[in-house]
């Protein structure tokens, strides 16, 4: 049972340098963990020893190592998300009865990795592999919303495509419509990936509060034009669907912004 307190801190240090964009000195991991610098340096030798940390001599520093690179990939290889996700997309699908999905950025497109019907399915463009602009679905809107704005402005630096002429055509636009659901908690569109469907999404987090994937539910809606809908009732089962997933992915919801 001593060497349990021991592990906890030397994961502790390892979530430390997964968060930092780069190298950092033992005296900040110390700081940051409120641990003795001694026993701080006794944690990297030994991360150090078994390859999950590398010391970076010249610049007095480290970073992660090569096993944690190697740790990282067995997960993914494993498709934990979508394993995790699945069951509780059913179960989505089934109470709401409208087709449930688990998308994920990559870059400024929005790739769905699941999706999930209900008994009666409806027919829509999207499916598990597609890719959408980020900006159109409610699944890519409540990802970038959760973003620096310093990286959504890297993305959408001009051009804005469109698929039914709604959504966000400017960087002025989107910054609007992002602003609105961090204010409402979820994303809402309507029309602007299918004519006559419409959608609502929550964020699923990772454990350094995050974006990692969004849960959305998808419905059939016809509105010919300014519909302000924002179908709260829905948006709370998604809501629950992705707190549950995050739960299990051993995330946190980032902090509300007065």
């Amino acid at each position: 049972m001593t060497d349990v307190p021991a592990l906890r801190r030397g994961l502790a240090v390892l979530r430390v340098l997964a968060a930092r964009p780069g190298p950092i000195s033992a005296a900040a991991i110390a700081r940051e963990l409120d641990l003795p610098r001694s026993t701080t340096y006794h944690l990297l030798a030994e991360l150090e020893a078994a390859g999950f940390v590398v010391h970076l001599a010249a610049e007095r520093r480290y970073g992660l190592g090569i096993a944690a690179f190697e740790l990282g990939s067995a997960y993914l290889r494993h498709d934990p998300l979508e394993r995790l996700a699945a069951p509780l997309l059913r179960k989505l699908a089934d109470r709401v009865g409208h087709t449930a999905q688990l998308g994920v950025l990559h870059g400024n497109e929005l790739l769905y990795l699941l999706k999930e019907r209900p008994s009666a399915p409806e027919t829509l463009v999207t499916d598990v592999g597609v890719r959408l602009p980020a900006h159109l679905p409610a699944s890519g809107q409540v990802l970038l919303a959760y973003l620096p704005h310093a990286h959504v402005r890297a993305l959408y630096p001009r051009s804005f495509v469109t698929r039914t002429g709604r959504g966000p055509t400017s960087p002025a636009e989107l910054r609007q419509a992002l602003a609105a659901v961090r204010s409402r908690g979820w994303a809402v569109e309507d029309g602007q990936v299918t004519a006559d469907f419409a959608s609502v999404a929550h964020a699923v987090f990772d454990h350094n509060g995050r974006p990692l994937a969004s849960v959305a539910v998808t419905f059939r809606h016809v509105c010919e034009s300014g519909c302000t809908r924002t179908w709260p009732d829905l948006a709370q089962a998604a809501a629950t669907t992705a707190a549950a997933l995050t739960r299990q992915v051993g995330g946190k919801p980032p902090p509300r912004k007065p």
